[in-house]
């Protein structure tokens, strides 16, 4: 319980960084590009990934930055995070026809909520016979 006590902020500080570049990329998009509502929301995702996965990695979970079999892990469950984004973008601006700045909304609130819990119970979790990293939020791998 301690342990999830520690992670949660850390995973709250970590995603409103990554939301926020999601979030003013998306927007930058749709204005100076000119991009549509979904590929304006991408690129948001794609903006974002980075910040998400090494954030996570090193300061939330502790684990190594560099472990292929994590990064799948995480791969499969931010894909699955920007399906549910850009389907809530679609249902939101699309079909009840709200501005992007709104569809975003339930974006920022749903998609975090399901990640942290996917997040700790099976992209980062440590084999049993590997405990996460010790100590300090940054050390070498």
């Amino acid at each position: 319980m301690k342990l999830i006590a520690r992670e949660i902020p850390l995973f709250v500080l970590v995603g409103v960084a990554a939301t926020l570049v999601n979030y003013l990329a998306a927007l930058a998009a749709q204005r100076c590009l000119g991009a549509g509502v979904l590929w304006a929301g991408f690129v948001g995702y794609l903006s974002a990934v980075g910040i998400s996965y090494a954030g996570n990695s090193r300061f939330t979970f502790r684990r190594p930055l560099l472990h292929g079999p994590q990064f799948a892990r995480f791969a499969a469950v931010s894909l699955a995070g920007l399906a549910v984004n850009l389907g809530l973008i679609d249902v939101c601006a699309h079909r009840f026809g709200w501005p992007l700045w709104l569809a975003l909304v339930p974006v920022v609130l749903i998609v975090p909520a399901a990640t942290f819990l996917i997040a700790k119970f099976w992209a980062f979790r440590a084999p049993l016979d590997q405990p996460a990293l010790q100590g300090a939020a940054i050390s070498p791998d």
